[in-house]
């Protein structure tokens, strides 16, 4: 049985009441610009592939590799602590 594979809506460009955009508040030379400008360039196919499908939509794999890599980069290696600031810190966002 083959099972179709869902991801969450995952739009960087989506915008909030205020300010009308999270690109507007991190500066163009912050290092999560970086890492964004990188994980983008990579192909992850075999990641994608990867994934068996079927159940309930699931989290791009792109963006929560790009919250892995920029987490590590910040000393974050606890899924809470990672999962805090996916709340709280604007680059994260």
């Amino acid at each position: 049985m083959i099972r179709k594979v869902v991801f969450k809506t995952y739009d960087q460009d989506q915008l909030s009441l205020l300010p009308p955009s999270y690109d507007d508040l991190v500066p163009k030379n912050h290092p999560v610009r970086i890492v964004n400008m990188i994980i983008d360039s990579v192909d992850i196919s075999a990641l994608e592939k990867s994934h068996k499908g079927g159940g309930t939509s699931s989290y791009n794999p792109r963006m929560l590799l790009k919250v892995i890599i920029y987490a590590y980069l910040r000393n974050l290696y606890s899924s809470r602590k990672i999962e805090q600031a996916l709340h709280e810190n604007i680059h994260f966002m």
